[in-house]
């Protein structure tokens, strides 16, 4: 018997260089076209001068982002999105990302694609110095250790780069914070991350199908090493 091959879930994100855009429907058409990584719920945040308007839910993109919905979603000069399937955390709306926490420094929002091994780890040592989980999904887990981090540092990429010591296992990540947008695979490559370009505008997914969809021009995959690709 043959199981249904499942591909980790899927990620999408656009950083505008130039003016505020209608970001909401390119990333819908992204996620659209990667909906055979993940059927069980989708989201979308776009950041907004710093202010973080996030819709997800469960279910299939097509269902979930309709023109009213994607209505409700600003225009903005950042925005993320995912589509997911369940790898850590049960099938639930609060396991649904992207993940957006308010912290010290603002607003970060993070999605995630790939699975940790250390999550029960690194959730009981954060519990212990009192964070509180609204999921049970190892995203908000690395969505937290990047917070933590970044009240240290100077720099939401010295975060990242700090927050991936602690990561075990297979992860691609855009992490969205008030100003930058960071794309991050870990340091074996075992999940995809690309990049493009569309006009002045870099985009990244999991898939270069995704980037050819959404009018982007593929331009090389993100390195698999602890650096990030910073914007």
């Amino acid at each position: 018997m043959f199981s249904k091959i499942k591909e980790e879930c899927g990620i999408f994100g656009i950083y505008a260089m130039e003016n505020e855009e209608e970001l909401a429907p390119t990333i819908g058409i992204g996620l659209s076209c990667l909906q055979h990584r993940g059927e069980e719920s989708c989201g979308i945040a776009i950041n907004d001068g710093g202010l973080v308007t996030c819709e997800k839910d469960l279910g299939l993109v097509s269902d979930v982002f309709t023109p009213d919905r994607l209505a409700k979603l600003p225009t903005g000069k950042i925005g993320i999105g995912h589509v997911r399937y369940s790898t850590t955390g049960a099938p639930k709306r609060e396991n649904a990302q992207p993940i957006v926490k308010r912290y010290a420094k603002g607003n970060i929002c993070v999605v995630h694609n790939g699975n940790l091994t250390n999550t029960e780890e690194l959730r009981n040592e954060l519990e212990e110095h009192g964070a509180i989980f609204n999921s049970t999904s190892d995203t908000e887990v690395i969505c937290s250790i990047i917070a933590r981090e970044r009240v240290k540092t100077g720099s939401i990429e010295e975060a990242v780069k700090n927050a991936t010591k602690y990561l075990k296992g297979a992860y691609s990540l855009l992490v969205m914070s008030s100003r930058k947008l960071v794309a991050v695979r870990d340091p074996y490559g075992f999940r995809p991350l690309c990049m493009g370009r569309m006009g002045d505008d870099y985009v990244f997914a999991s898939e270069s199908c995704a980037l050819d969809v959404a009018g982007a021009t593929f331009e090389r995959d993100i390195k698999p090493r602890r650096n990030c690709y910073i914007i």
